[in-house]
């Protein structure tokens, strides 16, 4: 669940983990990988983002895990499922129903032994056209570039830049209101990770650390704006928005992908 860039607090702890630490980490998403993994298998024309979010609270309750997300400052769903315009936090709803050419993103997280989990990907529904398969195909590999980022004494603006080549390269643009995150016994820890760069130094990565990296990206403007519903963003022009995370841990090997699906 992406972190709000005006909201977020800038100096919000950093909160350094230990291997132990990682490793029940490492299990709370690997519970949101397998989720995510299902989810890909029964997305269709036809079902209900409501369907989708029972689906993904009931495997996640047969894990011993607790859905993240919902009662999170008051968001009624366990999975964050947007359509086509809407970059993040869309409500599951039985008036929903995916049509064929859609796309979704599903953002999911869990709380597992008191630490968290929190992986998106986007998914398309049936055939969809060459801009979103583009779209879908630059968002991921700028979050794969990003990862590619976490070592050891590199800096948050690594990532950040990482993700803001690919994307603008492509011709796509990067939304700037929200915001990855790190992650731990809270959902939402320092530092912030932008998807751009800001002019400001950023911290430094140090062992331990564990970043909850998503690009979004859009393939028109980079402004957003709240609908009513208090949650749901979708970009000013209407234009389709992709969002792709991870949770990723700062090893002394290199970056450790908490959240990976190669399992499923």
């Amino acid at each position: 669940m992406a972190a709000s860039s005006a909201s977020a607090p800038p100096g919000k702890s950093i909160m350094v983990k230990s291997p132990d630490e990682i490793k029940i980490m490492q299990e709370a998403n690997q519970i949101v990988a397998e989720v995510l993994t299902m989810l890909t298998k029964i997305v269709e024309p036809g079902i209900s983002t409501f369907e989708l979010d029972r689906e993904a609270e009931a495997l996640c309750l047969s894990r011993n895990a607790t859905p993240a997300f919902k009662g999170y400052r008051g968001f009624p769903g366990s999975l964050c499922v947007s359509i086509n315009e809407e970059v993040v936090h869309g409500i599951p709803s039985h008036k929903r129903k995916l049509k064929k050419g859609d796309i979704i993103s599903v953002d999911f997280g869990t709380l597992f032994n008191g630490y968290y989990g929190d992986s998106a990907i986007t998914i398309g529904v049936g055939r969809i056209d060459s801009t979103k398969h583009k779209l879908l195909k630059v968002t991921e590999e700028s979050l794969l570039k990003a990862i590619d980022k976490v070592v050891i004494g590199n800096r948050i603006s690594d990532i950040s830049a990482a993700v803001q080549n690919h994307v603008e390269n492509q011709g796509f643009s990067i939304v700037r209101q929200f915001v990855g995150h790190g992650i731990g016994t809270s959902l939402h820890e320092g530092p912030e990770i932008p998807n751009f760069v800001q002019g400001e130094s950023s911290p430094r990565l140090l062992e331990g650390m564990v970043l909850a990296i998503e690009p979004m990206v859009n393939v028109g403007t980079h402004k957003v704006k709240v609908l009513r519903d208090g949650w749901t963003v979708i970009t000013n022009d209407r234009k389709p928005s992709a969002h792709f995370e991870h949770s990723v841990a700062v090893t002394a090997d290199g970056p450790l992908v908490l959240s990976s699906r190669v399992n499923f």
